[in-house]
């Protein structure tokens, strides 16, 4: 059976459990899960799935990036990612610094179109372009909205801090996505914008949803159903109402409150019903077909991967679904495939991932943990394996 050093998850549970000064026996007591399964996963035997990773940070007190070892600094400096962090840190920082005299910034109509191609990029999964051209974005759009100020430049630059979280996340920096999105909060107040705040709530709850902090996540949706209620009921506050829901829906699958969960991804529904596709909605992909990718994905959550495979096999994603989704849904089928025994068809799905979105699918905590999966649970390694798990840096 081949062999994986001692980067992994596992290790690095096992690691900070000894700096914490527990046993194996001691820590899963602390968890839902079983002493079997942790020692396991210390040994890199079975993978460490989100949830176990959670849990495991939860009780041991430390973030959850400790233990997955993100960002992943190799592959990212490999790729020529890492460069392209600072310029977007020193961007966020423009915020309460007012007009900058040294720039000639474009037209409003400009900069609005310059944060929804970005926004594109990012549903696209080109990571790099987007990540390249951000930091000049936000500078300018920063000048602007203190220099003329409107509505629509403050959305504008509310949109860029929120594409800022959504690469940062996607890159593994967790502690500049939480800079982001206090930025957007900040872009949002003076848009005088309730659906783009609410929006800020759901991303805050999806960053307790990956600690394990659950009911902190739930608080949150319900503080963006709150805030959503405020502006005028149309196509965009119910498309953000439902994307709520959603959110809820792994947050509760998560916890393992399965009638929760129903209720929610009903709530969901019923409002994609009504509205139908509003993927140009803040680009938040909301409609029938991420309804359906939630409620897969809530399975997979909650361990029921039969139901979860299930659903994978009857579902016919719309052509102008997101890249981006496409890619998650692939990873989460990979995952639901390879607990139940299907090896080929997990690294198939795998390989598809990478193929349709290289940057997103490398960087993504669950992929590198099923690619790890499988190398172990290999008594042969194909040829295709051995390059994803070289691919990832394993």
């Amino acid at each position: 059976m081949p062999t994986l050093d001692d980067n992994h998850t596992g290790a690095r549970i096992a690691e900070q459990r000894k700096l914490a000064r527990l046993t194996q026996r001691q820590l899963a007591a602390r968890t839902p899960y079983s002493y079997s399964l942790l020692t396991q996963v210390e040994c890199g035997a079975r993978p460490a799935t989100a949830d176990f990773v959670a849990a495991c940070a939860k009780a041991l007190g430390v973030d959850v990036t400790v233990l997955t070892g993100q960002p992943y600094v190799t592959e990212l400096q490999r790729d020529r990612l890492a460069e392209l962090v600072r310029p977007i840190r020193e961007s966020l920082d423009l915020y309460d610094l007012g007009p900058n005299p040294d720039l000639e910034a474009r037209s409003a109509e400009q900069l609005i179109a310059a944060a929804d191609h970005l926004c594109e990029q990012v549903r696209a999964t080109h990571l790099r372009n987007a990540a390249r051209e951000l930091p000049g974005v936000i500078a300018e759009l920063t000048h602007s909205a203190w220099s003329t100020p409107s509505t629509a430049l403050w959305q504008a630059l509310a949109s860029t801090y929120r594409t800022a979280h959504d690469i940062s996340v996607k890159l593994g920096y967790y502690d500049l996505s939480a800079v982001a999105l206090d930025r957007m909060d900040w872009a949002a107040q003076r848009a005088s914008d309730p659906c783009l705040a609410a929006v800020r709530q759901y991303m805050r709850a999806l960053v307790y949803f990956r600690e394990g902090e659950y009911r902190i996540g739930q608080r949150l949706i319900a503080s963006g159903h709150q805030v959503v209620a405020q502006a005028e009921t149309g196509r965009e506050s119910l498309a953000v109402a439902g994307q709520l829901h959603l959110g809820a829906s792994v947050i509760c699958a998560r916890a393992e409150d399965a009638a929760a969960v129903t209720t929610h991804i009903d709530e969901a529904r019923q409002l994609a019903k009504r509205i139908g596709d509003a993927s140009d909605v803040h680009w938040l992909s909301f409609g029938p077909a991420n309804v359906a990718l939630h409620r897969m994905s809530a399975a997979v959550e909650m361990r029921s991967y039969d139901d979860a495979l299930k659903q994978a096999r009857k579902m016919k994603l719309p052509a102008q679904l997101a890249t981006s989704r496409r890619a998650h849904f692939l990873i989460d089928t990979a995952r639901a495939e390879m607990e139940t025994g299907h090896n080929e068809k997990a690294l198939e799905h795998l390989v598809e991932a990478r193929r349709m979105a290289p940057e997103q699918t490398r960087y993504h905590p669950g992929a590198r943990e099923t690619i790890t999966g499988l190398v172990h649970l290999a008594r042969r390694t194909p040829d295709t394996l051995n390059h994803m798990a070289a691919w990832v840096g394993l």
